[in-house]
């Protein structure tokens, strides 16, 4: 299924000022927050969807590629249980963090967020707590880690596409409760090494390259470094400094499909020369003189 224009799920108009952006959602949050709508999954379901286009509405730079690229240039990450059966999946989104299989799970954070009361858990083991750190490139494809927890090796699959500051619940994995009741579970909090020279926003990932002048005027081709390798990107004549190009699925892997991946955006830098010679100097002011359109600057 399409995903709905942000503007439109928060029922403002492209122009919508930040004001009236931030307006819209509170008053939508208020109205689909799960703990108003007990046991109403389509309220849930909108909750999560206006959550998601205040996130990307109230970031001007997100709000910038969204308005000019669509989804496919703010692509977000976030779904329940990647892993087929192992754990639940835990992510967030501009703060906020979902939990979907856990007790308590949504509602009980959604509760202390808005002041709602949540559910009570019952007794249980200690959870806990681990931190892995991915490599950039692991982070985007996906690997396996191997983590200590109570004196036993435990395998954790990292899904393709998971970021920073996520986390993977694994129920039942934490400590011994007393009297055998529940076992508690085990978090790991997934950190990512940053990139020389990449960049990654969501299932987006963003770089820049710097060419001369003369190649921006002209026309030319570049090798872009990307996770997949060197991508050879043309960059057609009269482009100015600051303009994105989008390399279509080098991006990210959206973790709520099958094998789509979002772009990788490159934004070109108009390298202006330094040190000109003499003749250099000579050229451009012809260039720049109106006097001098017989000629031409590049004859």
């Amino acid at each position: 299924m399409a995903k709905r224009d942000y503007y439109e799920i928060l029922g403002v108009s492209k122009n919508a000022s930040d004001d009236e952006i931030k307006k819209a959602y509170r008053k939508l949050a208020l109205k689909y927050h799960p703990d108003k709508n007990p046991g109403n999954k389509e309220a849930e379901e909108k909750f999560k969807e206006i959550s998601e286009a205040h996130a990307v509405l109230s970031d001007k730079q997100k709000r910038a590629r969204y308005d000019q690229f669509g989804h496919a240039g703010v692509g977000g990450n976030g779904g329940p249980n990647p892993f087929g059966g192992q754990g639940n999946y835990r992510y967030s989104t501009q703060g906020f963090n979902f939990d979907f299989g856990g007790s308590g799970g949504l509602d009980d954070f959604l509760g202390s967020i808005f002041g709602f009361g949540g559910a009570r858990r019952p007794a249980r083991g200690a959870d806990y707590r681990t931190t892995v750190v991915l490599s950039f490139e692991e982070a985007v494809f996906g690997t396996t880690k191997v983590v200590e927890a109570d004196g036993k090796d435990i395998k954790v699959k990292i899904p393709a596409g998971i970021d920073d500051g996520m986390s993977i619940r694994l129920a039942g994995k934490g400590g011994p409760a007393p009297k055998g009741g529940q076992k508690g579970d085990l978090y790991v909090a997934i950190r990512v090494r940053p990139h020389k020279h990449l960049t990654r926003e969501g299932s987006i990932i963003l770089s820049e390259v710097t060419i001369p002048m003369v190649d921006a005027a002209l026309g030319t081709e570049v090798d872009v470094e990307t996770v997949d390798g060197n991508v050879r990107m043309r960059v057609p004549a009269g482009t100015q400094s600051g303009t994105p190009f989008k390399l279509s699925g080098h991006g990210v892997p959206l973790m709520r499909s099958d094998g789509d991946r979002g772009p990788h955006i490159v934004t070109v830098l108009v390298e202006t020369p330094r040190n000109l010679s003499r003749k250099q100097k000579e050229l451009l002011e012809e260039f720049r003189n109106p006097k001098n359109k017989k000629r031409g600057f590049w004859n």
